[in-house]
């Protein structure tokens, strides 16, 4: 007799087979996931370059990651991630900044504790030296000190007070300076002005870029920077120094975030950043001709937050439709009713699953574009005015401010809103994965905790929405005050008085042809926010900017849309593979159609950008007949990502498909079936073996007992 058994565990039937679902579907894949990647990815050698870092990462027996890593206690993940970062530091030994950056935003999928740990002293710590230091001053503190090497000095960046976050100009921690001594004494006058949320400050940091109010002769001259050091060379805190952790938090249990307060702390005056702001030996000051250039510090973070926001919505989005394919519930209406043999329904042949998933798939391809050309921008524009500043060619440096300007906002608009949508697909990829999703072992949990974060950080999103938008519109009304006309990736404002008044009625949206050509769907953005910062700008008219703010994040995010899906068409409409461009269009509707359109529907109805017969077709036709497009192709589109199963790192997301077995032996691999009784076993006997309420009182109340002290 015949007895039917899986591969792993004894039994007397089949059991399920995702693994034959999710190879099928990659064996009828009609372009080239490698090909797709080198699109991604910008090029076909920034491509391999990733898969050759991530292949030495898997067989570093000390970066390497797996399931282990969701049962580290905090104090684990610390000591762990101090040996990893001294592992990666070698890798830094022998290879370019620019490479090790690459790295590093692979390390960000996988660990990103680890990322972060080191981003503070490379990113965050030598960006603000390089941001607002002298040329001079960068070399000593990066090369001369090995700094960007990982060694001799470890650096933190110290900008946020308990009492201070996104208000960075109210920060009160006190930098004032002794003309006697040519020193600067940093003071926290009190525990308001205490350094907070400080990533390496609690063991890590030797030296600090504090963010201080410039003292000089009793005038307050705002807020400057100063690199102080922290610990000796035998890691001890200097004189004035006191540190401490801040404990537990939501995530990112791998970083030692700590506060720091400075009593009296004396530096040399030549510690001070001068590149933009002097102090002279007499105690002369001068100012930058634009204050914002000393935050230029926070533009590389914001350019490494879209890339994360790109990868971890890869990541995630990966998992879920993986799963969704191997996943069987339930017999839909594609099942014939009178098939008793037929399989359930794969989740992903659900059209609501589709319209859960699909439009952060999507934006993972759209944010992919957008971080690239973000990146390109700043690299370009940071480049041209330091050289401005070292040739002292003052036109130079005002046109870098301009350029800057509208960095500024296109950065902003673009961290916010693509950390805030990173944030929502972990969940929403999560719950698609129902009960499995909310085990750790299938990363979205970590991956969640770990990310929010970013939704605070580096500006909060709401307040650096609204102060990106208060932007926009203030160039409206100088626009239509003045006339004065808007440059840089803002410059559609200049069209306002086309598109309000007489023309406020122009319908550009008006079915579902409209909603997925590519080219009148940015029109019709580029007129949502005409109208809504036009209306805005009457309401600040009469009214403050505080009044204005729940119109100001949806400026902000409108125009994040804009440049993203902008970009995200450029580079498609350029690319050379001519095979991948109708699948990569495709993914261009999906988003404007979902993200975009569907999340604004009220603007762009109220505004009369889009009529109701678009909205209705949205829904009923646009939408629909997307998801119908990108379902078969969604094997090919993840595996596009080129993530490895170990930047993955989930049971249900791995790349064979075989979700149950693959989930299964990691739960028993790291909770041991033959450990049956657990280490608070004791308790449970003590409750359960517990003798009864008449031996625990000696029998003194019992009837018997009665009978007798009643005689």
């Amino acid at each position: 007799m015949f007895f039917p058994i899986t591969e792993k565990n004894v039994s007397l039937s089949q059991g399920p087979d995702p693994k034959t679902s999710i190879q099928t579907e990659r064996n009828v894949q009609k372009f080239d996931p490698q090909a797709m990647n080198y699109f991604l990815e910008g090029s076909r050698e920034r491509s391999e370059l990733l898969k050759s870092l991530t292949q030495q990462m898997e067989r570093d027996p000390i970066l390497f990651t797996d399931g282990s890593y969701y049962d580290l206690t905090k104090d684990q993940l610390r000591e762990f991630t101090a040996t990893k970062i001294n592992r990666l530091s070698r890798y830094l030994e022998g290879e370019s900044i620019e490479v090790f950056n690459k790295r590093m935003s692979l390390v960000s999928i996988f660990d990103t504790g680890l990322s972060t740990r080191i981003f503070v002293n490379l990113g965050l710590f030598l960006s603000c030296i390089k941001g607002n230091g002298t040329a001079e001053q960068l070399k000593y503190w990066s090369e001369d000190k090995h700094t960007n090497k990982i060694k001799g000095i470890y650096g933190c960046f110290a900008m946020t007070e308990l009492a201070h976050g996104s208000n960075v100009a109210g920060l009160e921690t006190t930098a004032t300076f002794d003309k006697a001594n040519d020193e600067f004494v940093i003071n926290t006058p009190h525990i308001g002005a205490t350094k907070w949320w400080i990533g390496g400050a609690a063991h890590s940091a030797t030296h600090c870029t504090v963010f201080a109010r410039l003292i000089v002769d009793g005038k307050d001259y705002g807020v400057k920077t100063f690199v102080v050091p922290l610990r000796d060379s035998n890691h001890d805190l200097m004189p004035g120094v006191t540190v401490g952790d801040i404990g537990a938090k939501m995530g990112r249990d791998g970083v030692d975030n700590g506060w720091i307060q400075f009593s009296s702390v004396r530096i040399p005056r030549f510690f001070m950043l001068q590149k933009f702001c002097k102090v002279s030996r007499e105690g002369e000051v001068v100012l930058p001709p634009l204050e914002q250039l000393s935050y230029l510090a926070l533009m590389g973070g914001r350019v490494v937050m879209v890339l994360d926001s790109y990868r971890m919505l890869a990541r995630v989005s990966t998992i879920a439709l993986r799963y969704a394919i191997g996943r069987r519930q339930f017999k839909g209406d594609n099942v014939d009713p009178d098939d008793e043999e037929a399989l359930e329904t794969q989740l992903l042949d659900y059209p609501l699953h589709q319209q859960r998933l699909f439009p952060y798939l999507a934006a993972a391809y759209v944010f992919s574009a957008g971080a690239l050309r973000i990146e390109k921008t700043i690299g370009e524009t940071t480049s041209f005015l330091d050289k401005a500043v070292q040739s002292n060619d003052q036109a130079g440096i005002m046109k870098s401010i301009v350029a800057m300007k509208s960095l500024f906002v296109d950065s902003g608009s673009l961290k916010s809103t693509a950390t805030w949508l990173a944030a929502e697909g972990i969940d929403q990829c999560r719950q698609a994965c129902g009960g499995h999703g909310y085990s750790s072992y299938n990363g979205f949990g970590k991956a969640y905790n770990d990310w929010v974060v970013q939704c605070t950080w580096e500006g909060d999103n709401n307040v650096l929405a609204m102060n990106i938008s208060r932007s926009l519109i203030k160039h409206v009304l100088a626009l239509e005050d003045s006339g004065k006309a808007v440059q840089g990736s803002s410059d559609f404002l200049n069209r306002v008085k086309e598109y309000t008044g007489s023309g406020a009625n122009k319908v550009i949206l008006d079915n579902a042809n409209d909603i997925t050509d590519l080219s009148r769907f940015i029109k019709a953005l580029e007129v949502a926010i005409i109208r809504l910062s036009h209306e805005t700008a009457k309401i600040v008219r009469k009214e403050k900017f505080d009044f204005v703010g729940a119109e100001l994040v949806n400026l902000s995010k409108l125009k994040a849309h804009h440049y993203v899906l902008g970009e995200y068409i450029k580079r498609v409409d350029s690319h050379d593979d001519e095979s991948l461009k109708p699948y990569l269009y495709d993914l261009g509707r999906v988003y404007a159609a979902t993200i975009v359109l569907e999340k604004f529907s009220g603007i762009f109805l109220t505004f009369n950008v889009a009529s109701t017969s678009a909205i209705t077709d949205l829904a009923k036709i646009a939408i629909p007949q997307l998801c119908k497009k990108i379902r078969p192709n969604v094997v090919g589109l993840t595996d596009s990502f080129q993530m490895s199963d170990m930047m993955i790192n989930a049971a249900i997301g791995n790349y064979d498909g075989d979700i149950y077995e693959n989930y299964f032996d990691l739960v028993k691999q790291l909770n041991p079936p033959a450990k049956d009784k657990a280490p608070y076993s004791a308790a449970l006997e003590a409750m359960l073996n517990r003798p009864t309420i008449d031996e625990r009182e000696r029998f003194e109340k019992t009837i018997e007992t009665g009978k007798i002290l009643s005689k």
